[in-house]
């Protein structure tokens, strides 16, 4: 789960992420990425520079270049908090990864300016006029490439009123993650299933395509397969098949290609280590060929899920159904 934070200065965005680390979700923040940027350069660290250079680099690189750039640093394994966002577009970007979440924290006017004036850091407005001043060049702009608070707030997914004390601030917090971490879905078991044949294939060695597949009976895998040279000769990517090095156009010379694909090494590697696949099921990243096909049906497999369509399988299909082998596709 990704949660972003938007609001007004001082609204209590850092004091909701604080919170949100002691509860095991990793943070990230735009405005470290900003300040990293303005380091480089030797830019003096102040908000009126923040905004500023974080418009400038908007202009330059895009308007989601700064969520880009922490999006890039994430790990779909753990959960994290998101500070700083002040551009729509920086939501967009976040909310194409998946599971994430928008937060507006608001506070008044009044008690912001009072928690500004508290923490003293350099560089914030002193005067009341001229906390204003700046918030209202934050608001909203012509340009979208610069900050845009109010439409950020706009597409927030909840908002959270932060007048009161930090308590109050946590128990509201505390209701809203126990409703959010309980609809965090699991993968199906076939997601999960294809996304480890997914994996699996990073391995393959092929120069062509990279395809595998896995073998699960009783929701357990008992067999690994991805496509490549036979065991003991030299790797397709290290010159060892002739077809797949020349680039040959796909579906020509398949009788002078030395690679071994995904399904079929997952069944010969059962027969090596004499396991039994009778009854099991075939979860594979393409769906098979001609040659993988007689394979899986004498086998024993009773069934196929694959994520992608393989070329030139219309025969394959045929025969498939044939031996009343169950297909079918995961929709991605």
């Amino acid at each position: 789960m990704i949660i972003g934070l938007t609001g007004r200065n001082a609204s209590g965005k850092g004091a909701v992420a604080d919170y949100l680390k002691q509860k095991g979700f990793c943070y990230y923040s735009l405005s470290d990425v900003l300040r990293d940027f303005m380091r480089k350069r030797n830019i003096k660290i102040t908000r009126e520079n923040l905004i500023k250079s974080g418009n400038e680099l908007r202009e330059k690189s895009g308007s989601s270049v700064l969520a880009d750039k922490i999006i890039s640093r994430l790990d779909r394994n753990n959960n994290y908090a998101i500070d700083s966002i002040r551009n729509p577009e920086e939501i967009k970007s976040f909310r194409k990864t998946g599971n994430f979440v928008l937060l507006d924290i608001i506070s008044s006017q009044k008690i912001r300016f009072e928690r500004i004036k508290q923490r003293n850091r350099p560089g914030d407005p002193e005067t009341l006029a001229e906390f204003i001043s700046m918030e209202n060049r934050e608001l909203k702009s012509k340009n979208k490439s610069c900050q845009q608070l109010m439409d950020c707030a706009a597409l927030a997914d909840y908002k959270i009123t932060n007048n009161g004390s930090l308590q109050e601030l946590y128990n509201k917090i505390n209701k809203l993650l126990k409703n959010l971490l309980m609809r965090n879905k699991r993968p199906s078991w076939d997601e999960y299933f294809i996304n480890i044949a997914k994996v699996i294939a990073s391995r393959s060695n092929c120069m062509k395509r990279k395809v595998a597949a896995i073998v699960v009976k009783d929701g357990r895998i008992i067999s690994t397969g991805y496509n490549g040279t036979p065991r003991g000769t030299r790797n397709c990517n290290e010159g060892g098949c002739p077809r797949c090095n020349s680039l040959t156009t796909s579906g020509k010379n398949l009788e002078d290609c030395f690679c071994s694909h995904g399904e079929e090494n997952a069944i010969v590697q059962a027969a090596y280590h004499g396991i039994s696949l009778k009854g099991s099921t075939l979860y594979t990243t393409h769906s098979p060929c001609l040659l993988c096909s007689k394979m899986i049906i004498n086998s024993g497999i009773i069934e196929i899920v694959y994520n992608a369509e393989y070329p030139m399988n219309e025969n394959a299909d045929r025969l498939l159904k044939q031996a009343k082998i169950k297909t079918r596709k995961v929709k991605e």
